[in-house]
Protein backbone atom coordinates (compact mmCIF):
# COMPACT_ATOMS: atom_id res chain seq x y z
CA UNK A 1 0.00 0.00 0.00
CA UNK A 2 2.42 2.43 0.91
CA UNK A 3 4.26 1.64 -2.32
CA UNK A 4 1.31 2.41 -4.21
CA UNK A 5 0.72 5.34 -2.59
CA UNK A 6 4.04 6.79 -3.52
CA UNK A 7 3.44 5.29 -7.20
CA UNK A 8 0.01 7.50 -7.12
CA UNK A 9 2.09 10.73 -5.85
CA UNK A 10 4.76 10.56 -8.20
CA UNK A 11 2.41 10.22 -11.32
CA UNK A 12 0.43 13.62 -10.17
CA UNK A 13 3.21 15.06 -9.54
CA UNK A 14 4.85 14.65 -12.84
CA UNK A 15 1.83 15.37 -14.50
CA UNK A 16 1.48 18.76 -12.59
CA UNK A 17 4.91 19.17 -13.26
CA UNK A 18 4.62 18.59 -17.13
CA UNK A 19 0.70 20.62 -17.21
CA UNK A 20 2.46 23.29 -15.62
CA UNK A 21 5.73 23.32 -18.38
CA UNK A 22 3.09 23.16 -21.45
CA UNK A 23 1.07 26.10 -19.99
CA UNK A 24 3.03 28.40 -18.53
CA UNK A 25 6.72 27.53 -18.90
CA UNK A 26 7.32 26.67 -22.39
CA UNK A 27 9.35 28.86 -24.97
CA UNK A 28 5.86 29.57 -27.08
CA UNK A 29 4.01 30.59 -23.72
CA UNK A 30 6.28 32.96 -22.76
CA UNK A 31 6.84 34.61 -25.74
CA UNK A 32 3.51 34.67 -26.79
CA UNK A 33 2.73 36.17 -23.28
CA UNK A 34 5.25 38.39 -22.77
CA UNK A 35 6.23 39.94 -26.41
CA UNK A 36 2.81 42.37 -26.93
CA UNK A 37 3.60 43.93 -23.57
CA UNK A 38 7.12 44.49 -24.08
CA UNK A 39 6.31 46.04 -27.79
CA UNK A 40 3.71 48.23 -25.30
CA UNK A 41 6.68 49.35 -22.91
CA UNK A 42 9.07 50.36 -26.11
CA UNK A 43 5.93 52.81 -26.71
CA UNK A 44 5.44 53.69 -23.39
CA UNK A 45 9.28 54.62 -22.98
CA UNK A 46 8.70 57.19 -25.66
CA UNK A 47 5.38 58.50 -24.39
CA UNK A 48 7.45 59.35 -20.99
CA UNK A 49 10.07 61.18 -23.34
CA UNK A 50 7.45 63.18 -24.53
CA UNK A 51 6.30 64.71 -21.20
CA UNK A 52 10.16 65.38 -20.52
CA UNK A 53 10.09 67.38 -23.30
CA UNK A 54 7.02 69.57 -22.00
CA UNK A 55 8.79 70.07 -18.76
CA UNK A 56 11.17 72.60 -20.26
CA UNK A 57 9.76 75.30 -17.92
CA UNK A 58 9.99 73.09 -14.90
CA UNK A 59 13.04 72.00 -15.66
CA UNK A 60 14.47 75.82 -16.42
CA UNK A 61 13.03 76.92 -12.84
CA UNK A 62 13.88 74.22 -10.71
CA UNK A 63 17.79 74.05 -11.24
CA UNK A 64 18.44 70.07 -10.71
CA UNK A 65 15.61 68.44 -11.36
CA UNK A 66 16.98 66.89 -14.27
CA UNK A 67 19.71 65.24 -12.23
CA UNK A 68 16.92 64.12 -9.77
CA UNK A 69 14.37 62.55 -13.05
CA UNK A 70 16.38 59.59 -14.05
CA UNK A 71 16.64 58.73 -10.39
CA UNK A 72 12.99 59.26 -9.83
CA UNK A 73 12.33 56.61 -13.27
CA UNK A 74 14.46 54.25 -11.79
CA UNK A 75 13.59 54.18 -8.47
CA UNK A 76 9.75 53.81 -9.79
CA UNK A 77 10.14 51.08 -12.32
CA UNK A 78 12.21 49.07 -9.81
CA UNK A 79 10.46 49.28 -6.99
CA UNK A 80 6.83 48.75 -8.90
CA UNK A 81 8.56 45.72 -11.08
CA UNK A 82 9.19 43.70 -7.47
CA UNK A 83 6.01 44.60 -6.25
CA UNK A 84 4.09 42.86 -9.15
CA UNK A 85 6.83 40.25 -9.37
CA UNK A 86 6.24 39.21 -5.46
CA UNK A 87 1.97 39.76 -6.13
CA UNK A 88 2.80 37.45 -8.78
CA UNK A 89 4.92 34.68 -6.64
CA UNK A 90 2.01 35.30 -4.01
CA UNK A 91 -0.74 34.32 -6.29
CA UNK A 92 1.16 31.16 -7.79
CA UNK A 93 1.52 30.21 -4.03
CA UNK A 94 -2.44 30.45 -3.42
CA UNK A 95 -1.97 33.55 -0.78
CA UNK A 96 -3.43 36.16 -3.15
CA UNK A 97 -6.76 35.19 -5.35
CA UNK A 98 -8.43 38.33 -4.98
CA UNK A 99 -7.98 42.12 -4.31
CA UNK A 100 -9.00 42.12 -0.75
CA UNK A 101 -7.91 45.03 1.49
CA UNK A 102 -8.35 42.44 4.43
CA UNK A 103 -5.33 39.95 3.03
CA UNK A 104 -2.04 40.78 4.75
CA UNK A 105 0.25 38.97 2.24
CA UNK A 106 -1.30 41.86 -0.07
CA UNK A 107 -1.31 44.96 2.23
CA UNK A 108 1.73 43.99 3.63
CA UNK A 109 3.47 44.04 -0.36
CA UNK A 110 1.61 47.60 -0.98
CA UNK A 111 2.58 48.64 2.16
CA UNK A 112 6.17 48.03 2.18
CA UNK A 113 6.04 49.16 -1.42
CA UNK A 114 5.37 52.59 -0.60
CA UNK A 115 7.50 52.88 2.67
CA UNK A 116 10.67 51.85 0.53
CA UNK A 117 9.03 54.74 -2.08
CA UNK A 118 9.18 57.42 0.26
CA UNK A 119 12.37 56.71 1.85
CA UNK A 120 14.43 56.54 -1.49
CA UNK A 121 12.76 59.48 -2.47
CA UNK A 122 14.06 61.34 0.60
CA UNK A 123 17.81 60.37 -0.26
CA UNK A 124 17.43 60.85 -3.67
CA UNK A 125 16.20 64.57 -3.60
CA UNK A 126 18.96 64.95 -0.81
CA UNK A 127 21.94 63.05 -3.40
CA UNK A 128 20.00 65.01 -6.09
CA UNK A 129 21.24 68.63 -4.70
CA UNK A 130 24.52 67.97 -3.70
CA UNK A 131 25.49 66.04 -6.74
CA UNK A 132 24.09 69.10 -8.80
CA UNK A 133 26.01 71.53 -6.33
CA UNK A 134 29.80 69.19 -7.14
CA UNK A 135 29.09 69.56 -11.41
CA UNK A 136 29.18 72.82 -10.45
CA UNK A 137 25.27 73.34 -11.30
CA UNK A 138 23.05 75.53 -9.48
CA UNK A 139 20.32 73.65 -7.21
CA UNK A 140 16.91 74.57 -6.45
CA UNK A 141 17.83 73.57 -2.74
CA UNK A 142 17.85 70.24 -0.94
CA UNK A 143 13.98 70.63 0.61
CA UNK A 144 12.39 71.48 -2.97
CA UNK A 145 14.14 69.18 -4.72
CA UNK A 146 13.51 66.10 -1.71
CA UNK A 147 9.54 67.35 -1.49
CA UNK A 148 9.16 66.96 -5.24
CA UNK A 149 10.99 63.70 -5.40
CA UNK A 150 8.82 62.45 -2.08
CA UNK A 151 5.29 63.52 -3.63
CA UNK A 152 5.80 62.17 -6.86
CA UNK A 153 7.36 58.84 -5.03
CA UNK A 154 4.20 58.85 -2.96
CA UNK A 155 1.79 59.58 -5.91
CA UNK A 156 2.75 57.42 -8.05
CA UNK A 157 3.81 54.35 -5.78
CA UNK A 158 -0.16 54.52 -4.80
CA UNK A 159 -0.94 54.32 -8.16
CA UNK A 160 1.18 51.84 -9.65
CA UNK A 161 0.92 49.19 -6.27
CA UNK A 162 -2.75 49.36 -7.13
CA UNK A 163 -2.37 48.94 -11.03
CA UNK A 164 0.56 45.77 -10.27
CA UNK A 165 -2.56 44.09 -7.85
CA UNK A 166 -4.85 44.49 -10.63
CA UNK A 167 -2.71 43.27 -13.12
CA UNK A 168 -1.97 40.42 -11.53
CA UNK A 169 -4.54 39.21 -10.23
CA UNK A 170 -6.41 40.08 -13.70
CA UNK A 171 -4.01 38.18 -15.75
CA UNK A 172 -3.57 35.14 -13.57
CA UNK A 173 -7.62 35.14 -13.72
CA UNK A 174 -7.60 35.16 -17.72
CA UNK A 175 -5.10 32.41 -17.61
CA UNK A 176 -1.69 34.47 -18.16
CA UNK A 177 1.02 34.30 -16.19
CA UNK A 178 1.64 37.15 -13.80
CA UNK A 179 5.27 36.89 -14.21
CA UNK A 180 5.51 37.43 -17.75
CA UNK A 181 2.94 40.58 -17.93
CA UNK A 182 3.11 42.30 -14.42
CA UNK A 183 6.54 43.47 -14.61
CA UNK A 184 6.99 44.43 -18.48
CA UNK A 185 3.47 46.51 -17.89
CA UNK A 186 4.17 48.50 -14.54
CA UNK A 187 7.32 49.39 -15.96
CA UNK A 188 5.62 51.16 -19.01
CA UNK A 189 3.10 52.60 -16.86
CA UNK A 190 5.62 53.54 -13.99
CA UNK A 191 7.67 55.56 -16.31
CA UNK A 192 4.54 57.52 -17.82
CA UNK A 193 2.60 57.85 -14.75
CA UNK A 194 6.26 58.54 -12.54
CA UNK A 195 6.61 61.30 -15.54
CA UNK A 196 3.41 62.64 -14.91
CA UNK A 197 3.64 62.54 -11.14
CA UNK A 198 7.13 64.25 -11.49
CA UNK A 199 5.56 66.75 -13.71
CA UNK A 200 2.49 67.97 -10.96
CA UNK A 201 5.21 67.73 -7.80
CA UNK A 202 7.34 70.49 -9.89
CA UNK A 203 4.55 72.26 -10.72
CA UNK A 204 2.87 72.59 -7.47
CA UNK A 205 6.77 73.41 -5.83
CA UNK A 206 6.95 76.25 -7.97
CA UNK A 207 3.23 77.55 -7.08
CA UNK A 208 4.28 77.71 -3.79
Amino acid sequence: MPSESHRDEDLFESQYIEKYLSEYASVSSIVREALPFELIATVGGVAAGIILSGMTDELGMIPGLLVIYPGVLGLRGNISSTLGSRLGSAIHLGLITDLDRHNPELMNNISGSLILSVITAFILGILGHYVTLALGFESAGVFKLTLICVISAFTSGVILSFVAALLAVGMFRFGFDPDNVVTPSIATIGDIVSMLMLFLSAKLVVMF
